[in-house]
C-alpha cells in the first residue's frame, strides 16, 4: 500500500455510508506486528476475520463454510489490515493505492473458486 498526506477524512465517511466501521486492532497471536511502513509503503500481516477477539466461522470453504460467508469472512480480514494501517499511518486517506492483495483459503479438496472468496476484500477496497 503507498502512502502520501494531505487529504481529508473521505475514506471514513465512505465507509460510514456503506454502514462499516473498523475495529480495534486485533492483538497479535504469535511475534509480528500487524503493519509496517517501509518508506512510502505499508505491508500488513496476514489477517484472520477477528470479530471482537473470535472468529465468527471455522471450518473449510465448500464444506462447513459457504464460498458467501467467505467472502464476508475476506472482507472482514481487509477491514482489519485496513484498521491496522490506520493505526500506523493515523489516517486512511492517506493511502493512495493498493499495490497488491493476497489472501489464503482454506477449502474442502472439491472446492475451485477461492479467486470468489478473496473478491470479497477486492470488492471492499
Amino acid at each position: 500500500m503507498t502512502v502520501a498526506s494531505g487529504r481529508s477524512a473521505r475514506i471514513r465517511a465512505r465507509l460510514d455510508e456503506l454502514g462499516l466501521s473498523l475495529p480495534a486492532v486485533a492483538a497479535p497471536v504469535a511475534a509480528y506486528v500487524p503493519a509496517v511502513a517501509s518508506g512510502r509503503h505499508v505491508h500488513t500481516s496476514g489477517q484472520l476475520p477477528f470479530v471482537d477477539g473470535t472468529l465468527p466461522l471455522t471450518g473449510k470453504v465448500g464444506a462447513e463454510v459457504t464460498a458467501e460467508q467467505a467472502s464476508e469472512l475476506a472482507a472482514t480480514c481487509c477491514l482489519n489490515a485496513l484498521a491496522a494501517i490506520e493505526a500506523l499511518v493515523g489516517d486512511l486517506d492517506r493511502v493512495v493505492r493498493v499495490v497488491k492483495l493476497t489472501g489464503y483459503v482454506a477449502s474442502d479438496p472439491s472446492f475451485t473458486a477461492q479467486p470468489a472468496v478473496i473478491n470479497g476484500a477486492s470488492t471492499l477496497l
